[in-house]
């Protein structure tokens, strides 16, 4: 049964089973109880509906792909992960660009029909993935559509459905260990529904947090692209603030984007955490995970390359050594 693990919120802090994150804990005079450190895996339930594209991602060894072990696969790895101290990372029902940076997009992959019913071929991966989180007392922060996909729903009352269904669907299965990403970088103008985008995207925040299934609800927020303030509706009804570090290599910027979003009209304390940052350098004296965290910031690893997390088919082991200096860091920060 799921619910061995549930995600809450008290003032800028996340909290697991009642108790802080990482209870206790500083580094280097820093405050680390109540972060949540994370790296963007949004590929775990990956499939490819376009015959055209499907084979550029076939398996060495078979040749051919097979979401199913891809899934398996990534299940298997998140116990290596937990032990390094990593409470979460990033799912996407879209996916991301499987290329890392893509201009086109002529790959299908998406947990929705046209009309924004659920596929239950991906349902079955998402259940096992929240299901294997859950027992390790990992959290999945689940985003729901990304840019370059969004135009697979034919029209807005779609991209209603699919939010309705996926947050019930999340609710009535008993999942505690969710937190809701609308989109991923709502403000790249490369969406296609308005309500996507943001001068609306607060709505789908507020109609997400406004369904309820025994007296639960789920903490909804959207994420912005690197450099990228949110905006002033969401940092009002957000339940916390995802930033982007992707396109800043200056650390100092990084300290600067976490202040001035704490400067936002109407913000009031609630938990910023950057889900997506492309920036490594950990092994130099300063750099953007350090950044963020001394502004009391969770930060989000994202390995675009070949052989990081993002390109199916995903090697998701720490198999090489970025991968690993990232979680040999987070072991040391969270002292796992």
């Amino acid at each position: 049964m799921p619910g061995k693990t549930h995600i809450a919120i008290a003032g800028d802090a996340f909290r697991i089973n009642g108790k802080p994150t990482y209870a206790g804990r500083s580094w280097r005079g820093l405050r680390i109880e109540g972060l949540l450190l994370n790296s963007r895996m949004v590929q775990g339930i990956f499939d490819d509906l376009n015959p055209d594209t499907r084979t550029r991602w076939a398996y060495r060894d078979t040749g051919r792909w097979d979401p199913g072990r891809n899934t398996e696969e990534f299940c298997a790895a998140m116990r290596e992960w937990r032990a390094h101290g990593l409470l979460a990372f990033t799912l996407n029902l879209q996916g991301g660009s499987p290329e890392g940076y893509s201009d086109e997009q002529p790959w299908h992959n998406s947990a929705y029909e046209a009309n924004g019913a659920l596929r239950p071929d991906y349902l079955g991966r998402l259940e096992r993935v929240l299901e294997t989180a859950d027992a390790l007392g990992m959290v999945v922060i689940l985003g729901l559509f990304y840019f370059g996909q969004d135009y697979r729903l034919r029209d807005e009352d779609a991209v209603i459905r699919a939010a309705d269904e996926t947050a019930g669907w999340v609710l009535e299965r008993g999942y505690t260990n969710v937190l809701i990403e609308i989109a991923n970088e709502c403000d790249i103008p490369r969406y296609t529904h308005a309500i996507l985008k943001p001068p609306r995207e607060h709505e789908l925040i507020a109609r997400l947090q406004g369904i309820t299934h025994g007296n639960r609800r789920l903490l909804v927020s959207t994420s912005y692209r690197g450099r990228s303030l949110p905006g002033e509706a969401v940092a009002r009804c957000a339940d916390f603030l995802l930033l982007h570090g992707n396109g800043e290599a200056n650390p100092h910027r990084i300290r600067h984007l976490v202040h001035m979003t704490r400067q936002i009209p109407g913000y009031t304390p609630k938990p910023i955490l950057f889900n997506e940052d492309d920036h490594f350098d950990f092994d130099r004296a300063d750099n953007n995970f350090l950044a963020a965290i001394e502004g009391y910031a969770s930060w989000g690893y994202f390995d675009p390359y070949a052989d990081g997390f993002q390109s199916p088919p995903v090697a998701w082991s720490l198999n090489t050594e970025r991968k690993r200096a990232f979680f040999e860091r987070v072991r040391e920060i969270t002292g796992s």
